[in-house]
C-alpha cells in the first residue's frame, strides 16, 4: 500500500477504533446496569456477573463494528474535506475511485472479522450466556432450598414452600409456590414434585403431579380453580428458544426449514455484506464542496440513512421469521437495494466531480 493510501486508510481506523471502543464501553455499562438493577449478581456473584456482560458485549461486537465503520468513514473522510486535503489529493492526480478503494480495502477486512464474529463467536457466546442466565433466573432450583421453610422473592413476588425432601434433594412432597404478577395472584400446590436431570438442550423444569392450580383476579374479574395429575413448570424465562435458536451451529440452521431458523442464518451471513455496503454508502456523504459549511446537515443526513437501514434491517428479519417472505429473497432483498444505492451514490458523486472538473 502507497503512502497515500496509508495515509487514508489511517484517517478511518482512527475514528472507527474510538468509536467501537466507545460504543463497546457504552453498551457494557447499560448491560451492567441492567444487570444490577435484577439483583443478578445475588444469585451468580460477582465473577459469573462481569463474564456474563463480557459473552453480552461479545454477542452485539459485530454490529457495533459495523455502525462504527458506517460513523469512521463519515467522519474521516468529511474531515479530510474541510480541511481541503481531498482537494489536494484530487489535485496531486488521487482520484475519487482510489479514495473509495482504500474504503473498500479497510472495510473488507473489518467485515470479515465481522462475519466471523457473528457465524461462529456469537453462538458460542449466547450458548455461554444462556448458561448464565438460566443459573440467574432460575428462581425455582430446588437445590437452593431447605424443607419446611418459606423462601420469597419480593422483586418478583414469588412465595416457595417445601415441606420434605430427599437425600438427592430433586423429589420433594407438599410443594407451595405462590406468585403475583400483573394484578394477578396463582398459586400452586402439589403433593409430589420433581427436579429433572436435564437433557442437552432441554429447558430447566420441575414436574409437579396431584395438585391444584389457583387464579385470584385481584381486577373483578372470576377466579379459578383447576385440578391436574401432572403439570411441567419451566423454572426459566419464556425466551429460551430465541437463545437456543441463536446458539445453534451453522450447521443445523442450514439443515432447518423454520422461518425462524432461516432468518437467523441469513441474519448471521449478513453482517459482513452490510459492514462492506455501509462503508460505500457512507462515502458520498463527505463529498460537499470544502468551503462550504454543511456539516451538520452532512451528520443528520448520515444518520437518516443508518435509521432507514436499521428499520428495514429489522423488517426483513422479521417478515423471514414469521413467513411472510420465504427463503428466497429472505433478508436479500435489503442488501441487493443497499448495492444498488451504493453504486447509484458513488456513480453521481463521480459525475459530479467529473462535470465541475470540465
Amino acid at each position: 500500500m502507497k503512502i497515500i493510501e496509508r495515509y487514508i486508510a489511517t484517517e478511518l481506523l482512527m475514528p472507527f477504533t474510538v468509536v467501537v471502543t466507545i460504543l463497546a464501553v457504552l453498551y457494557s455499562s447499560f448491560i451492567s446496569a441492567s444487570l444490577l438493577s435484577g439483583a443478578v449478581t445475588e444469585s451468580l456473584g460477582i465473577a459469573a456477573t462481569l463474564k456474563l456482560i463480557l459473552l453480552k458485549t461479545t454477542i452485539a461486537l459485530d454490529v457495533l463494528m459495523s455502525i462504527s465503520l458506517y460513523v469512521a468513514v463519515v467522519m474521516g473522510l468529511s474531515r479530510m474535506n474541510k480541511d481541503q486535503e481531498i482537494s489536494v489529493l484530487r489535485s496531486a492526480g488521487v482520484s475519487d475511485h482510489r479514495i473509495t478503494f482504500v474504503v473498500l480495502v479497510v472495510a473488507i477486512p473489518i467485515g470479515i472479522v465481522s462475519g466471523v464474529l457473528s457465524i461462529f463467536i456469537r453462538p458460542w457466546a449466547y450458548e455461554e450466556s444462556y448458561t448464565l442466565n438460566a443459573q440467574a433466573e432460575a428462581e425455582l432450583n430446588t437445590d437452593r432450598f431447605q424443607a419446611g421453610r418459606f423462601y420469597g422473592s419480593e422483586r418478583k413476588g414469588r412465595v416457595v414452600y417445601i415441606q420434605t425432601k430427599d437425600a438427592s434433594g430433586k423429589q420433594m412432597e407438599n410443594v407451595f409456590h405462590y406468585t403475583n404478577k400483573n394484578g394477578v395472584s396463582e398459586i400452586i400446590l402439589a403433593k409430589e414434585a420433581r427436579q429433572q436431570e436435564l437433557a442437552a438442550g432441554q429447558r430447566p423444569q420441575i414436574h409437579l403431579t396431584d395438585g391444584f392450580i389457583y387464579r385470584l383476579m385481584h381486577s373483578g374479574a372470576k377466579d379459578t380453580v383447576a385440578q391436574f395429575e401432572k403439570l411441567v413448570y419451566f423454572t426459566d424465562s419464556g425466551n429460551v428458544q430465541n437463545f437456543r435458536r441463536r446458539a445453534a451451529p451453522i450447521g443445523v440452521l442450514m439443515q432447518s426449514d423454520k422461518p425462524r431458523d432461516i432468518a437467523e442464518l441469513q441474519w448471521r451471513f449478513s453482517r459482513p455484506i452490510a459492514t462492506v455496503l455501509l462503508a460505500l454508502i457512507a462515502v458520498p456523504f463527505s463529498r460537499s464542496p470544502p468551503r462550504k459549511d454543511k456539516g451538520e446537515r452532512t451528520i443528520f443526513a448520515a444518520a437518516l440513512v443508518f435509521a432507514i437501514y436499521y428499520i428495514l434491517s429489522g423488517l426483513a428479519q422479521t417478515w423471514v421469521e414469521q413467513g411472510t417472505i420465504g427463503r428466497v429473497p429472505g433478508v436479500w432483498w435489503l442488501y441487493i437495494l443497499m448495492f444498488v444505492a451504493a453504486l447509484a451514490s458513488l456513480s453521481s458523486a463521480f459525475r459530479q466531480k467529473r462535470v465541475v472538473r470540465r
